[in-house]
């Protein structure tokens, strides 16, 4: 297994060998439908809860659970759910992934948005209403150098109460250079937390190194950043395993830094330009609902984020009982929010739910949900 690369910072191993090592050992045939009867009942869940939670013996209590998160959901964000946009800036990438649309080797329109490029798209989003934008890029530094990156941060900064950034993993100095231009906090999504699969799916570039990529969200708390999100991408491996590990690495990286805002992603693997070569894990609507729950239960203070890649009526239903926060207005090429609809490059995987921001918020008033836009403005 590939941990790191010559040129990449380090930090200790403590939280990525616990991982790994509940992850090698989880039995989930272990539990039972009174585990996760028990689990259902406390106010707040160890370890061995979660895994009972996310359990075949689960499956069947589905309800119990929806029922459960939605109360754990309102104890700590009452009706309120936020909402963002994202906003792609580049998508050159130097990685090869084959389950990715970026991947260096897939024959796709190439682009990088200049200053101007880049204003006009954050004016647009602007004018719809959004207060809080995710930022991002394809994993490029020769293309999206820290300085561009930056840059972009700060004109994203003078428009947006409150900016995310996911973009390739950086070192503690370049996390703190981004903060210092106006992010406050950042995405990473590890994408499989099993090494042996993550070297088969990643197989060219600096994404090869998992160890690198595990400690990026301990590196951008270390650089001043105010919050950090988790995710894996469901249907690359063993979903279990998987949120788990998710779960788990969100878990021990709050205990350590406890003043942290915590955030987990629960995309699922999505078509994208010229295939992905490989056969989703079986993750279906139901067992995303059982993610869901698992993670609102075992981490109630955290935001849960659903994006696009999911229906319409999926995502109407999961702010109900579990998720906290929502995209809108998205659009996954490089220039579409601005004059030229057509867009200047081509996106990373296809969307599901194309609802602009007043559909979403009208949608979550009617549901008797609070659209939120930010609730944080940044101060340096």
């Amino acid at each position: 297994m590939l941990m790191y690369l010559p040129h990449q910072e380090r930090l200790d191993n403590e939280i990525l060998n616990a991982v790994l090592a509940e992850r090698e050992s989880a039995d989930f045939e272990h539990y039972s439908a009174n585990d996760v009867k028990t689990a259902l009942k406390k106010s707040f869940l160890d370890l061995e809860d979660f895994k009972a939670l996310l359990s075949p013996a689960a499956a069947p209590l589905l309800e119990d659970m929806m029922w459960a998160a939605k109360a754990a959901k309102e104890r700590y964000f009452g009706k309120n759910i936020y909402l963002f946009t994202p906003l792609y800036i580049s998508n050159h990438c130097e990685n090869l992934c084959v389950y990715c649309g970026f991947n260096n080797r897939n024959n796709i329109r190439r682009a990088q948005l200049d200053d101007d490029g880049i204003i006009k798209e954050l004016e647009s989003i602007a004018s719809a209403g959004f207060e809080e934008l995710l930022m991002l890029t394809g994993e490029a530094p020769a293309f999206s150098s820290v300085d561009y990156i930056a840059n972009a941060c700060r004109l994203a900064s003078e428009r947006f109460a409150t900016l995310g950034i996911e973009v390739y993993p950086l070192s503690v100095e370049n996390y703190a250079k981004m903060h210092e231009n106006g992010s406050d906090y950042v995405t990473v999504f590890q994408e499989t937390y099993n090494p042996r699969r993550y070297a088969q799916l990643h197989l060219e570039g600096d994404k090869t190194a998992f160890g690198y990529r595990f400690e990026a969200q301990e590196r951008a708390l270390k650089a001043g950043m105010r919050g950090v999100a988790f995710g894996a991408l469901f249907g690359l491996d063993m979903w279990r395993q998987d949120a788990l590990s998710v779960g788990l690495h969100a878990s021990l990286l709050q205990k350590r830094y406890q003043d942290a805002e915590i955030s987990i992603s629960v995309p699922r693997l999505r078509p994208i330009i010229n295939n992905s070569k490989i056969s989703p894990k079986d993750v279906r609507e139901r067992e995303l609902a059982q993610i869901i729950c698992a993670y609102r239960l075992f981490l109630p203070f955290a935001n849960i984020t659903l994006s696009t890649r999911e229906s319409v009526k999926f995502r109407d239903n999961a702010v109900k009982f579990g998720v906290s926060k929502v995209s809108a207005g998205v659009k996954v090429g490089i220039g579409e929010h601005g004059d030229d609809k057509a867009g200047q490059g081509d996106g990373q995987f296809e969307i599901s739910d194309s609802r602009d921001g007043e559909q979403m918020r009208a949608m979550l008033r009617l549901n008797g949900l609070v659209p939120v836009e930010s609730e944080h403005v940044f101060l340096g």
